[in-house]
This record gives C-alpha cells, sequence and structure tokens, in this order.
C-alpha cells in the first residue's frame, strides 16, 4: 500500500468541459503518478465524438484525474476505485468540492472488486499503478465479467516498452507516447 510523505501536496488541472481551470489536489504518495495535462489532452480528443452521456470507470483512480476529466466533457455518470484509503477520501473531498454529481468512490481493491459482474461501462480508464504487474488480469476481468458493454472504450496508460497482454476482442484504436508513458485507445469487439 503506498505511504504518503510529509511534503506538501501539489495540483494538476481539469483541461476540459464545464470544470475546465479546476484544480485537483495530489498526495505526494509513492506510486501515485496523475495522467499528464498532454496525455489527457490527446485522449479527450480521441473521445470527444463518444463521451457525452458515457457510464465510466476509472479503475485504480488515484487523483481520480481521468474520471473527472470525463465528467466535465459530458459523461454521464463515473465509478472511482481507489484501494488506498486516503486517497480514496481525498477524492471523495475533491468531488463534492467540485458538485460534482453522478460519481460515488469505491474504496476497494480493484482486482478483486472485479470479481463480480455489474452494470456495463461504456468507458473505462485501465493505469494501474507502474510498479505492479495487473493489466492483464485486470484487463481479463472486465472483458469476461460483464463490465463492459459490447463496443466499449478501453484507455490503457503503461511504461513506456513495455509489452501489455490484453484480450483478442480489444481492437486499438490509437496510441501514443509520452515521455515515459506509452497510451493506447481500444475498442471491444473492434467495431
Amino acid at each position: 500500500m503506498p505511504q504518503a510523505r510529509n511534503r506538501s501536496p501539489g495540483k494538476l488541472r481539469i483541461i476540459g468541459g464545464n470544470l475546465r481551470g479546476s484544480r485537483i489536489d495530489v498526495a505526494d504518495m509513492e506510486g501515485l503518478r496523475p495522467t499528464s495535462d498532454r496525455i489527457r489532452e490527446t485522449l479527450f480528443n480521441w473521445l470527444s465524438p463518444m463521451i457525452e452521456g458515457a457510464r465510466c470507470l476509472d479503475l485504480f483512480a488515484g487523483t481520480g484525474a481521468l474520471g473527472i476529466e470525463a465528467r466535465s466533457r459530458g459523461a454521464g455518470e463515473c465509478v472511482f476505485v481507489e484501494r488506498d484509503r486516503d486517497q480514496a477520501r481525498q477524492l471523495e473531498a475533491t468531488l463534492a468540492r467540485l458538485k460534482l454529481d453522478g460519481v460515488s468512490v469505491v474504496n476497494a481493491d480493484a482486482l478483486g472488486w472485479l470479481a463480480h459482474a455489474t452494470k456495463p461501462f461504456d468507458l473505462v480508464f485501465l493505469d494501474p499503478p507502474f510498479a505492479g504487474d495487473l493489466w492483464a488480469e485486470a484487463a481479463r476481468r472486465l472483458d469476461a465479467n460483464g463490465w463492459l458493454a459490447p463496443n466499449a472504450w478501453i484507455y490503457v496508460e503503461a511504461p513506456r516498452g513495455r509489452s501489455i497482454e490484453l484480450p483478442e476482442n480489444w481492437a486499438r484504436h490509437r496510441d501514443g507516447q509520452a515521455g515515459e508513458v506509452q497510451f493506447g485507445l481500444y475498442r471491444r469487439g473492434g467495431g
């Protein structure tokens, strides 16, 4: 479990939508690595035709930047899953401060939470801690346990150069690299 350090937190900003310019606190916590402004801008440019009204899952949420950005740009709802209790509380406080509705925070281990089926999501942000090896199992559980709508979009972020095993029915739509990060947008069913 990540341990908080005794330094001042940082900030990141929402870059688009009705919350544009809003700030989010970023705790100085081992393994917490928010998606950069540059990558979020690229991703949400890709997603702009399909974000309106989407049901989103921000798995391994951390600061919640991806899910908050999605809600800011018109997503219908977002569920945030965060294992660290303190980070989940900070995320709840951020959502309350931003007066966001249609959001919920689940304080749980993501892989354990994915063991059971639920109502499918249209868009999933899969950005686990880089120090672990959680991509393949999280992707398998998302695909097999009813978490994804038939033509769901899945965003995957990983260390640059790392080979990630994803389900065969996830077709790469777009991808990119920035610094030490590789990222891609996939479509379930490839349609």
